[in-house]
């Protein structure tokens, strides 16, 4: 059987709107908010076939965080600390419904977590969030990559940080991925159990992963 990668990129814009295209009530056009916008690939012998193009969302926890977290001071009125950032990743089965699984269910402003977390990987040791139940087994793990970009449509400026997360081919086998969302924390070491908070969350059209795919993320973060 053929190896075969897929791409997922994820692009987050400040200063432009919050919503998802195809969407329910629970967003509206804003261009004063974070917005995300996700694009899938497929990549089968060095070949990349784009799969989908469509936006993602920065939730209302994930705007809170990031506004006390610029100013260094605790807001009391929330869960996240001042101190977290964004250093985990994960991925779930909750983004569409089960009879339904190439109509992916949009995210809302109030989401606090995937719908449904998937157990990642069961042994490695720079992966987090152990858990006993649904699975043994890690559920987060981290960014493979962080690379800073400079943004030709604002004077070549260093405005874009790309954050690439890697499910391997022996990560979240069996499972049908139609959510991912990044996650902020107080830590990046392997084994650490929380507090996590959902940052973004993103849906799409089921992949089934096999241990013949590899799935790439990539979050264009853009301020």
């Amino acid at each position: 059987m053929d190896k075969k990668n897929i791409v997922v990129e994820a692009h987050d814009s400040y200063g432009d709107c919050l919503l998802d295209k195809s969407q329910d009530n629970n967003y509206k056009l804003d261009r004063n908010h974070p917005h995300g916008f996700v694009e899938i690939y497929e990549t089968e012998n060095g070949k990349k076939k784009q799969l989908l193009g469509k936006h993602n969302l920065v939730v209302y926890l994930g705007r809170e965080w990031l506004l006390s977290h610029a100013f260094m001071t605790q807001n009391e009125n929330i869960s996240p600390a001042y101190d977290e950032y964004i250093c985990w990743f994960g991925v779930g089965t909750g983004g569409a419904p089960i009879g339904d699984p190439f109509t992916p269910t949009s995210p809302t402003n109030l989401d606090t977590d995937l719908a449904s977390s998937v157990m990642i990987d069961t042994t490695s040791v720079i992966y987090a969030d152990y858990r006993t139940t649904p699975d043994t087994g890690y559920y987060k793990c981290p960014p493979t990559d962080y690379t800073f970009e400079q943004d030709a449509d604002n004077d070549n400026s260093w405005l874009i940080l790309k954050v690439s997360s890697t499910l391997t081919v022996g990560d979240c086998i069996g499972y049908n991925i139609n959510e991912a969302g990044l996650f902020t924390a107080q830590s990046n070491q392997g084994g650490y159990s929380g507090d996590f908070h959902l940052y973004a969350r993103i849906t799409f059209p089921t992949i089934v992963k096999t241990d013949s795919r590899q799935l790439l993320f990539i979050w264009y973060i853009y301020f």
